[in-house]
């Protein structure tokens, strides 16, 4: 006879497992696409939520500040608290310690209490990457500073001692073959303080890492001729010593960053990235709806602060040195690009 085929005998059951294999797994894909892209369901997430932030006058306060507005209409029954401390290296303590829920730290800052296996750092995770801080370099217009390494001998604004700006600033200086401790006078002090000392006569410079433009700098060539000293010249150093360095970048300053202070000119220099925040502990709902807040708050929070206009979804999930969160995964799977 033709037109028939014979087919082996375990033909059949091997189907039947094939199909049964396949049926699984279309569930198992099924489940996790529902896991990523339904919207949790469940109690909404309450209480007080600690936010560490900065020094007063600086960027990180001034983001918590309008955060914290947009956060009690996303999440009304969340009252985000917001914590001052002395910077990046403060807030990472501040979060593995418990003192705060979340926080916003610079990468090089949290790669470095990585490396120092700094307690709880396996906990942290990331909510999202938010934008660039410059260092910035800030004389008297007068002043004969042309780069890092005409610092040698003169008082030296270096910020807080558990800042960001305090670990960055002496690794600039390293790279300019400057010791902080002994080729600088080198002053512990804040944005809040460094801007006035250096008014006063107090300072011949003062190291910043900051989004720009920066309040506390804006306001201090209002009343005081001021210039910023360029650190382009520190960048080839600095990729020798990688993969320590591997979280600072070559950038420039935009001429339009302090129109008063650089006419027109742009102003080579270094810039970091920021990360918001938390730990591993944080429920997952909670974690996702600040991280939403944070995306959607962009061109509202960004009108103020110009340097949260740089916040972007496409980026945000970029967060080395530390992994995402899971309630901020859940919902970087689930928003529309």
């Amino acid at each position: 006879m033709t037109g028939f085929r014979v087919l082996p005998a375990g033909a059949p059951r091997a189907r039947v497992r094939r199909g049964a294999w396949l049926l699984g797994t279309l569930v198992v894909v099924c489940g996790l696409l529902a896991w990523w892209l339904v919207p949790r369901t469940g109690p909404q997430p309450s209480g007080t939520v600690r936010l560490a932030t900065g020094v007063r006058t600086g960027v990180y306060e001034r983001y918590g500040q309008l955060l914290k507005e947009r956060v009690s209409d996303d999440l009304p029954e969340v009252s985000l608290a917001l914590r001052h401390s002395q910077g990046s290296v403060d807030n990472i303590e501040q979060i593995v310690s418990g003192k705060a829920d979340f926080t916003i730290t610079a990468a090089d800052a949290l790669a470095d209490y990585r490396d120092r296996h700094g307690k709880n750092a396996s906990r942290i995770r990331a909510c999202a990457r938010l934008y660039d801080d410059y260092m910035q370099l800030v004389v008297p217009r007068g002043s004969r500073v042309r780069s890092a390494k005409d610092l040698r001998g003169l008082r030296v604004g270096v910020g807080q001692r558990r800042s960001g700006v305090s670990l960055v600033t002496a690794r600039l200086l390293e790279a300019a073959g400057l010791d902080m401790d002994e080729d600088v006078e080198a002053v512990r002090a804040g944005i809040d303080r460094m801007p006035g000392l250096l008014a006063e006569g107090k300072l011949d410079a003062f190291f910043w890492s900051g989004g720009l433009p920066t309040a506390a700098v804006t306001q201090l060539a209002k009343k005081t001729p001021i210039r910023l000293v360029q650190l382009g010249d520190l960048v080839t150093e600095l990729h020798r010593q990688q993969p320590r360095m591997r979280y600072y970048r070559a950038a420039v300053m935009p001429a339009d960053a302090y129109p008063k202070v650089q006419r027109g000119e742009s102003v080579k220099t270094v810039a970091i990235a920021n990360l918001l925040v938390t730990t591993d502990s944080t429920d997952d709902a909670l974690t996702e709806g600040i991280t939403r807040s944070v995306i959607d708050s962009r061109d509202q929070i960004g009108g103020q602060v110009h340097a949260a206009q740089k916040v972007d979804l496409r980026t945000a999930i970029y967060t080395d040195p530390v992994p995402l969160h899971d309630g901020a995964e859940h919902y970087y799977r689930s928003a529309k690009p």
